[in-house]
């Protein structure tokens, strides 16, 4: 497979980047923040399960750890693997989450456009949380 075009989408968060990552990092306050995943993720081993509008799809986790990485796998029910990169990296007092936006084959610039919206509605309101 070819190198697919990448988008990074950022959000500037006035807090210490480890209360970011600790809320952040905890798949059972995704649904919070993070719409593609409003419906809740429930455990299932070392992964995670949400069903939602692509259908039932599995969520793999990079373990906890103190770089700020929550980079995850989703694998949809036909077996594609989308791997996500989600970063946050601290910044003066306050810190940046980062989000790269892969964009997968076959996908027009219409829906390469709505899912960074979609990124970018889910990373302010991220902010929104983190900062009352």
């Amino acid at each position: 497979m070819s190198t697919m075009p990448a988008k990074i989408i950022h959000q500037s968060i006035e807090r210490d980047w480890r209360d970011v990552y600790d809320f952040a990092g905890k798949p059972e306050n995704m649904p919070l923040w993070a719409s593609g995943l409003a419906s809740g993720l429930e455990p299932n081993g070392a992964d995670w399960i949400a069903h939602g509008a692509l259908g039932t799809v599995k969520v793999s986790f990079v373990p906890a750890n103190e770089f700020g990485v929550i980079d995850h796998t989703v694998t949809i029910e036909s077996g594609l693997r989308v791997y996500n990169a989600l970063r946050i990296v601290p910044n003066g007092d306050g810190c940046e989450i980062m989000f790269t936006l892969l964009r997968l084959p076959g996908m027009t610039d219409a829906q390469f456009s709505a899912d960074a919206a979609h990124v970018e509605k889910d990373l302010a309101m991220l902010k929104a949380l983190m900062e009352r």
